[in-house]
């Protein structure tokens, strides 16, 4: 059976935990790669993997979806990057992990790519 999978909340309260992970998302379209901390990498890889499923097949209403959460510069480099992926039936992003950050609480640090 699918039980209830439990989000994690980041010590946020649901819009400023929404406007992070967009925040990081945008980025990660971006730029193609992004340096954050494990918990967050998993949590945006789901989303950025979602979007990238919804621009590959080019659609209006696709690209409305992801144009309701996303800034117009990321919407437009998705839409350049999404074809690329057209064979691709997934994994379009990778989690690498990259130690602890020193200077402050140790958390263990991750970089989310594009693949």
């Amino acid at each position: 059976m699918a039980y209830h999978k439990k989000p994690r909340k980041f010590g946020r309260v649901k819009n400023q935990r929404n406007a992070l992970l967009v925040g990081l998302a945008s980025n990660l379209i971006i730029y193609g790669k992004i340096k954050t901390t494990v918990s967050r990498a998993k949590e945006v890889q789901g989303l950025v993997e979602r979007m990238i499923t919804k621009t590959k097949q080019p659609s209006l209403a696709g690209t409305r979806h992801v144009a309701k959460y996303l800034p117009k510069v990321a919407v437009e480099k998705l839409n350049k990057i999404a074809p690329n992926y057209a064979e691709r039936k997934g994994g379009y992003t990778r989690i690498t992990r990259v130690g602890q950050r020193i200077n402050s609480d140790g958390a263990m640090q991750a970089i989310i790519e594009l693949v």
